[in-house]
């Protein structure tokens, strides 16, 4: 079968399209003839040497996402899968290529709605999006919520999930296009540009002076006192991810006057019983929304398996709305 493979730590001249062995279904795993993936920063990442796979995923094979057909079912699968059945998930690695092997609770139904491309946008940033609200920010319906990085592919899937769930949702991105396009479209109620230096009393005033219950944080370090300045009492920040820097310095009286928590999550390195907790969520809760169109995924661009580097050079360019998929 074919596979993009890491071969070095160049970043996207490492990635490379190639014929590796096909993986074998046995026991409780399900095989999948992968139609569609999407492509994540962790992607290039791995291929730049910082982000090994985990253990029992492939070293060499990127990819967090699959959806496809199933192929062939392992002699202990008990969950009713068959041949031919529409489904998507997550893996720890593996998800570029034509076919990926999967314990069949990790694997969920496909809804009829969706086409290929657009199943292929949703497991990782949708799962993500989902695990970061609901179990992590604990968020109510009726909340007020920020969302940072919201043009992005987990920025798009918390705000649809958020909007959802009757909250009231302020996302953050840098480009003014984007901006007007959340709003205009109904992704978010409000949307503020992070690089101006009031953007935290904007949320506030956004929020009729009460501030944001859950922030859901892709930025990090260069978003850490907004975030605290514009948190209403009992306010919660999900850390979801660091792409402004890593470390802050942190004034505990903040989040002491407004009884804080801050939280961080991650999928990729979670024991598989997690992973499958996580999928079921997902499953329960998020499907039959994506089955009625009350949420959706947004596709910004789609390419084929050897257009990978250009799939990886758009996505990491920042200038897209939406997830940037693959299809396989």
């Amino acid at each position: 079968m074919r596979a993009v493979v890491i071969e070095g730590t160049r970043g996207m001249e490492s990635l490379f399209v190639r014929e590796v062995p096909e993986p074998e279904a046995v026991g409780d795993r399900v095989r999948v003839r992968v139609r569609a993936a999407g492509v994540n920063r962790a992607d290039l990442m791995q291929a730049l040497g910082r982000y090994p796979a985990p253990v029992g995923a492939p070293a060499d094979v990127p990819g967090l996402e699959f959806a496809g057909e199933v192929e062939r079912v392992g002699a202990e699968c008990t969950g009713g899968w068959r041949v031919g059945d529409r489904v998507f998930g997550i893996v720890g690695g593996g998800g570029l290529a034509e076919k990926v092997v999967v314990p069949e609770g990790m694997a969920v139904r496909v809804p009829d709605r969706l086409r290929w491309e657009e199943a292929g946008a949703v497991p990782e940033a949708f799962l993500t999006a989902h695990d970061a609200l609901v179990e992590r920010g604990r968020v109510r319906p009726g909340e007020r919520v920020l969302v940072h990085a919201a043009a992005g592919g987990v920025g798009l899937a918390a705000a649809g999930l958020a909007r959802a769930m009757g909250c009231y949702v302020v996302g953050t991105s840098r480009t003014a296009a984007k901006r007007e396009h959340l709003v205009r479209e109904g992704y978010v109620d409000r949307a503020v540009d992070p690089t101006q230096g009031d953007w935290p009393e904007e949320v506030v005033e956004a929020t009729g002076g009460r501030g944001v219950d859950v922030v859901i944080d892709h930025v990090g370090a260069s978003a850490w006192e907004g975030n605290l300045r514009c948190l209403a009492m009992l306010g919660r920040v999900v850390v979801v991810g660091l792409l402004g820097g890593v470390k802050v310095s942190c004034d505990l009286r903040a989040l002491m006057d407004r009884r804080a928590t801050v939280v961080g999550t991650v999928l990729r390195a979670r024991p598989l019983e997690e992973k499958i907790m996580a999928t079921r969520a997902f499953a329960e809760r998020v499907v039959p929304w994506l089955e009625r169109g009350v949420v959706r995924p947004v596709v910004d661009a789609v390419y084929e398996l050897d257009q990978i580097r250009e799939a990886v050079a758009r996505m990491a360019s920042n200038e897209g709305f939406g997830r940037v998929v693959v299809r396989i």
